[in-house]
């Protein structure tokens, strides 16, 4: 189980970092530098002299979204894969394992065929949120595997478990409409902030504002629900703590998103608000799997029960 651990430890980081890079090569409007699939420019490392000089790209940009699909493809594919061995290895221990490497490796599968349709769609905002949202689901499912290779931990009870689906749903669609804001050029289509244009409600018939508009209905939900559930939590100590560590870093993101606004988005700003996110989003997962009772299901336990272990 420790090996599994570690493995699924260093595949977080990595897909923390994968997603944060995306937002990267987004923010730098660098998701077409290689308009193949799954080559660049029919390369699989293409050198200065290799891109053509009507490209409209500068070798940066082609080496930002080269190394996002080196990390993805080269590094943590495999390791995945690795995790699902370690997983079935492991059943012993935990006969879930084995169930939640199968779903990560699917979505890994899925995740690389959305990454080819995202580049030959020529990066439509609906295929980078869908892209995007993919990834976090991977993100979460990992987190989940890490969670059931530890040690024993409190876990909620009662209404802290439909409250921790709602948010992570609720999150969810923050980042995928945060994508489509962005890749729709819709980022300032509210200039000011909190208010859109100093209304509560704008006029939502500008498909932009929409857009806009209902990225930061959905973030405040989240906030709401992260107060929510850190009240719902309140008698389960362990639990607690991390719905605390969510609101507090759920506020901080939605103060990035001011910053957004008021600085006119420059990429440092708007990177780290991805990055931000993607954190929020990976805590919440955790917080959500211990709120709806993923405790881990050793054999030793189900062996009391009468069930075999293999």
């Amino acid at each position: 189980m420790t090996a599994l651990r570690r493995a699924v430890g260093i595949a977080l980081v990595l897909t923390y970092a994968l997603i944060v890079l995306g937002a990267w090569v987004r923010a730098t409007g660098s998701g077409l530098a290689c308009p193949d699939w799954p080559t660049c420019y029919g390369h699989w490392l293409p050198l200065p002299g290799e891109i053509p000089p009507d490209a409209g790209y500068a070798y940066h940009q082609v080496m930002l979204e080269w190394a996002h699909r080196l990390l993805a493809g080269v590094i943590l594919g495999p390791l995945i894969v690795i995790i699902g061995w370690l997983a079935w290895r492991a059943r012993s221990h935990n006969v879930r394992l084995p169930a939640y490497a199968g779903a990560l490796i699917a979505l890994l599968l899925v995740q690389a065929g959305l990454g080819g349709v995202t580049v030959l769609d020529q990066n439509s905002p609906w295929s980078v949120a869908l892209h995007l949202s993919t990834a976090l689901v991977l993100f979460s499912v990992l987190w989940l595997i890490f969670d059931c290779a530890g040690p024993a931990v409190a876990r909620a009870q009662g209404a802290a478990g439909p409250l921790g689906i709602g948010l992570w749903l609720l999150a969810l669609g923050a980042m995928a409409s945060a994508a489509m804001t962005t890749k729709s050029g819709a980022s300032l289509a509210c200039s000011t902030w909190p208010l859109c244009d100093g209304a509560l409600i704008p006029d939502l018939s500008d498909p932009a504002i929409r857009l806009n508009f209902g990225h930061r209905v959905l973030a405040a939900g989240v906030g709401l629900g992260a107060l929510v559930l850190v009240g719902a939590t309140r008698a389960q100590h362990g639990v607690h703590a991390l719905a605390w560590s969510v609101l507090i870093l759920v506020v901080a993101e939605i103060g990035l998103g001011a910053l957004v606004v008021a600085w006119r988005v420059p990429v440092v700003t708007a990177v780290l608000h991805q990055a931000l996110g993607v954190l929020v989003f990976g805590l919440l997962s955790l917080l959500m799997w211990r709120c709806i009772g993923t405790a881990p299901a050793h054999r030793e336990k189900l062996a009391h029960a009468g069930v075999s272990g293999a």
